[in-house]
């Protein structure tokens, strides 16, 4: 732990007037600055390197690379030892002057001395290898504030600002500087360079694009943590401690053992055990922990829905983990989590909740959010807010982990490190997004050959992901080797056979469409019925026309209603679907229950309806919505019914989904069953074929150049955004549970008071919507929400005086989502 030396002072004036007098405390060199009461105390910046470094050769120990990570955390500030950075950081006594994104003049800079540094000296010590060193820890130190950089190129590449005469002065004046000996020039070898060539790209045996930039984002995400982590240390004291103290993988282990153990007594009390979908849950739930105990590797679970994937893939990846953690052989052992993977920030609460329910609140972090601090405006606490997975389970978003696997800010970076020796639990792993497949499957790749991690493909419809042959192979997915996926089931046409519960309801002509007046009145002859639609505006429309039909026991549920909002609709459906079972059960008079909802049900929300009408779209979300469908098998047969809605899908991958469901049911032979097993094999070979599967040229900017190991990594990271940042913002709406709920109003003023914290960013995420650019911009002219302020641009909230913009039923009064349609319209 770096350690702190209080100034005497009260304000920041008697502090520099202090400092420019007292010889022995003007030879201390400051890291950082903390206000505490009125005294400022500081973070001796020698102490402060040493620490960075011992934690950041620490973190990369766990993938043989603690001598570049240890190398990276000892330079990274050998720019604060200029004199231009101490008399500023002394007069200001801001405890956000170390952030570089903040200062202002080229005398205060830092990040870039220690990457020059690294080049001239590592030259000296070997002219050979020490150059390529050196770039390797010029990618890190260089990017530790501002991110990692492209190396080549106009656009603020590392090699134009290296060579600025701004730069330059920043290494001349660090190295006018007293700098200890010890840290300029450290004691010991270079670092190896077979870790490096061991992660090339052009490997012999098994080439993958951009394993060599994801090995420089794992040390960059070492030395960044521990950058963070020691800063916390001091900036907030106490906080650290916090950290501490997580149960092990084998405690929340047992804690799942005895709920499932509580859930099958309760079962077997209702007089259900023997049921034959309780029966299959059972085996599978018992399959899973046994094939826990193989090697890590890529695996699949392949359960129709209903069949209780989502706690048989917990159960499965803690074991795993456990057994892993025994056979560990390692001096210090890695320090495992479970990273659960859900696609839709809709229905992420759920399974959060559910995992909460079993293992606490503290031990599950749900991180979905969009509030990210613009790291030229951060502060010395947005920084520390940011996440870096510091919990046993984590359950995310797509977005979030694949946007984090291919980032260039610290922020995003941070994390991952935290990912090696772990479990990652992909659920729905058909909605890997089509556009950016080939990278995906690359980095998914990587983690598992480098990085030690099992993979766990979960889904009731499994994509195709292994190296496809037969057809233009410049278009191919290079996935997995044959046979390098392991299904855990093991006869998975009977387990299908044993599951099917509907009976699916195909248009006679797949190509007429229905009017909304003339779908409602048959939908509102069903007592209880979900209707799924594709989009948003679609299930308003919906929505409205079945009002016109009857309004009791109408529901709805999109991705214009906040988190909050929908974990509270969902509650409210699944109690009045329990009263009506109940009512059935004894003969009472039942309520209608008639819901419509865009897609968001057909993953994680475990709802049951005799009757489910689904807009004909991708094969895989029919599948999805018939899980919603006689669920829990009490009806000999429930009824899925598909039909054709009045308008197109948006163009793109929810438009060519559709049209290859149509092609393939087109083709049926009569008697066949459209939603067989064995369909969705030929439907997601139909897709990949005629989609663009590197859509951005991902692969190309992530592969290494040269001799010089370029790699376009900024350039990247802003190519592979699932959402378009650019397309859309998050606003903060007011909900309100009932007329005395005003957290969201108390949490805006804390933020707006005291800046962000995990706890409340937290918080906050449950609260926000995205909404298009065109509906922003005209919902602020109108002065329906206004920008947050602060350190938060992109980010917006609700106007205080306006009880409008946000329907109790409907959501935020705006039509459309961006971002990729393949995963986000809700």
């Amino acid at each position: 732990m770096s350690t702190e030396k209080e100034v005497l002072s009260v304000d920041p004036a008697a502090l520099t007037s202090r400092m420019n007098v007292d010889s022995d405390r003007e030879e201390e060199r400051v890291a950082h600055l903390r206000n505490d009461g009125g005294r400022l105390v500081c973070h001796d910046l020698d102490d402060h390197l040493a620490e960075v470094s011992r934690l950041a050769a620490m973190f990369a120990e766990a993938f043989g690379a603690a001598p570049w990570a240890a190398l990276a955390g000892l330079w990274h500030d050998l720019g604060k030892f200029r004199e231009g950075f101490q008399r500023y950081i002394r007069q200001c006594g801001d405890p956000d002057a170390h952030i570089e994104g903040r200062v202002a003049g080229a005398d205060k800079t830092h990040s870039a001395a220690g990457a020059l540094w690294a080049q001239r000296y590592l030259e000296e010590v070997d002219k050979r290898t020490g150059p390529v060193v050196a770039r390797v820890l010029s990618y890190l130190i260089a990017g530790h504030h501002a991110g990692l950089s492209d190396w080549a190129g106009e656009n603020k590449s590392l090699h134009n600002r290296f060579a600025s005469e701004d730069a330059q002065r920043e290494l001349a004046t660090a190295c006018a500087a007293t700098i200890p000996e010890h840290l300029l020039k450290p004691a010991g070898s270079l670092p190896d360079m077979a870790d490096l060539f061991r992660y090339r790209d052009d490997d012999k045996d098994d080439p993958i694009p951009g394993r060599f930039a994801l090995w420089v984002r794992m040390l960059f995400s070492c030395v960044v943590d521990a950058d963070f982590l020691d800063t916390e240390a001091f900036m907030s004291p106490g906080k650290s401690e916090v950290r501490q103290g997580f149960p092990g993988l084998d405690v929340l282990e047992q804690s799942l053992s005895e709920r499932l153990a509580r859930m099958a007594r309760d079962v077997a009390a209702r007089g259900e055990a023997d049921s034959k979908v309780n029966r299959k849950r059972a085996e599978v739930l018992r399959v899973c922990i046994a094939k826990a105990e193989l090697p890590p590797g890529v695996f699949s679970l392949t359960v129709p829905t209903g069949g209780g994937k989502t706690l048989s893939s917990l159960a499965f990846a803690l074991r795993h983990a456990v057994l892993q953690e025994k056979n560990d052989q390692r001096t210090v052992k890695l320090k495992r989590r479970i990273i659960y993977a859900i696609p839709y920030t809709s229905i992420i609460e759920q399974t959060a909740g559910i995992f909460r329910g079993i293992f606490g609140d503290e031990n599950v972090i749900e991180h979905h959010s969009n509030v990210e601090v613009d790291e030229t405006r951060e502060t010395a606490r947005s920084r520390l807010a940011c996440e870096n997975w510091d919990a046993p389970l984590v359950v995310t978003t797509n977005v979030q982990l694949l946007e984090s696997l291919f980032a260039n800010r610290t922020s995003r970076c941070r994390k991952l490190h935290n990912l090696i020796g772990s479990v990652i639990v992909l659920d729905e792993a058909q909605l890997l997004p089509v556009a950016y497949l080939q990278p995906v499957v690359d980095v998914l790749r990587l983690l598992v050959k480098d990085y030690g991690v099992t993979l766990v493909l979960c889904t009731a419809t499994q994509p195709t992901l292994e190296s496809r042959t037969g057809f233009d192979q410049a278009k191919a997915l290079r996935g997995f080797k044959a046979g390098e996926v392991r299904e855990i089931v093991d006869d998975l046409p009977g387990l299908y056979a044993d599951l099917e519960r509907v009976r699916v309801h195909l248009p006679a002509d797949l190509n007429a469409t229905r009017t909304w007046d003339d779908l409602a009145p048959e939908i509102a002859r069903h007592e209880a019925v979900l209707a799924i639609v594709g989009r948003r505006a679609d299930a308003r429309d919906l929505y409205r026309q079945l009002k016109t039909e009857s309004s009791e026991g109408l529901w709805h549920l999109s991705g214009l209603m906040c988190a909050e909002h929908r974990s509270d609709t969902i509650q409210a459906i699944k109690a009045a679907l329990a009263e009506r079972r109940q009512a059935l059960s004894t003969g009472e008079v039942t309520q209608p229950i008639r819901v419509v909802s865009t897609q968001l049900v057909e993953a994680g929300v475990d709802i049951d309806f005799p009757v489910v009408y689904r807009a004909l779209a991708g094969l895989d979300s029919i599948a999805q919505a018939a899980g919603r469908c006689n669920r829990e098998g009490r009806l000999e047969r429930g009824e899925v019914y598909v039909f054709v809605p009045p308008q197109e899908p948006p163009p793109g991958l929810l438009r060519m989904a559709k049209q290859k469901t149509q092609h393939l049911w087109k083709a049926l032979q009569a008697g066949s069953n459209p939603m067989g097993v064995e369909r969705f094999g030929e439907y997601f070979s139909a897709l990949y074929r005629d989609s663009s599967l590197d859509a951005k040229n991902i692969r190309d900017l992530l592969r290494s150049r040269g001799p010089e190991f370029q790699v376009m990594f900024r350039t990247a990271a802003e190519r592979f955004r699932l959402i378009d940042e650019q397309d859309g913002a998050t606003v903060f709406v007011r909900y309100r549970r009932d007329p005395e709920d005003d957290r969201i109003g108390m949490w805006l003023n804390t933020l707006k008071k005291n800046g962000p914290d995990r706890w409340l960013l937290r918080k906050l995420q449950r609260y926000g919507v995205t909404i298009y650019n065109n509906d922003l911009q005209r919902l602020l002219k109108q002065g329906d929400i206004e920008p947050l302020g602060g350190d938060f641009p992109g980010l917006y909230v609700q106007s205080a005086d306006n009880d409008v913009l946000y329907d109790k039923v409907l959501g935020i009064n705006v039509d459309g989502v961006p971002g990729d349609p393949g995963s986000l319209v809700q």
